[in-house]
């Protein structure tokens, strides 16, 4: 038998090309239609492995979470022969490093992202070991599922927009007299990168140094 020209489709397939498509076009790119063209197939064939587009979505965005390092979480520290976890400071600023990394890499996935985990297997796979992990370091279990979304919170704003991109490049826009403390606002849309990796770490530290504090009234530690 010939082998096909166009390779069989798969869901993995359809979901490669739909973030392609994403990434280099937006959401709005996505359609039916669209992506049966990118993958030379009819509209219809798409509908044998995706019901619907929401559904192709939220694979595409499971996806890009799949990309997040879990690793620092580890197994249960109870677990034999388990090497001892990482502490949880550390294991939450590991993490939310390569959590912000996968959505810089995929910026306009981040609005669908941003509602939640859904039904989606690695992101609740990620929910799961960042409570777990919490928990087990004594924090009480509400206050694990509150941090837990503090930190999504604030991983996925920092992935939203560019703070520095926000300024235009023209110096006549910040008269003195109007606005005296903004007279190299200008320059900050060149250091686009810079000031925005720069906010995140600062404001990741901070959230650690205030969630150390809460432990320590909390369980006592360090006293």
């Amino acid at each position: 038998m010939a082998r096909p020209r166009t390779p069989l489709l798969s869901r993995e397939r359809i979901v490669s090309a739909a973030l392609r498509l994403i990434d280099a076009e937006g959401l709005d790119a996505l359609s039916t239609r669209r992506l049966a063209t990118e993958l030379s197939v009819s509209g219809p064939s798409l509908y044998n492995h995706f019901a619907t587009k929401d559904e192709l979505l939220d694979a595409v965005v499971d996806t890009v979470i799949g990309e997040v390092d879990l690793s620092m979480f580890g197994g249960s520290p109870s677990a034999a022969g388990a090497a001892a976890p990482t502490p949880w400071p550390e294991a939450l600023r590991d993490w939310a490093r390569s959590y912000r990394a996968a959505l810089a890499a995929h910026p306009n996935i981040v609005p669908v992202l941003a509602q939640g985990p859904g039904r989606r297997p690695h992101a609740l796979r990620l929910a799961d070991a960042v409570f777990g992990h919490l928990v087990d370091a004594g924090w009480p279990r509400g206050q694990a599922t509150r941090i837990g979304a503090l930190m999504r919170y604030f991983v996925t704003g920092s992935a939203l927009a560019s703070f520095a991109a926000g300024f235009p490049a023209d110096a006549e826009l910040y008269d003195v007299a109007d606005y005296p403390h903004l007279g190299e606002a200008h320059r900050l849309a060149g250091h686009r990168g810079t000031v925005d990796e720069a906010a995140f770490e600062t404001g990741l530290e901070a959230l650690l140094d205030g969630l150390a504090l809460r432990f320590e009234r909390l369980t006592g530690a360090g006293t």
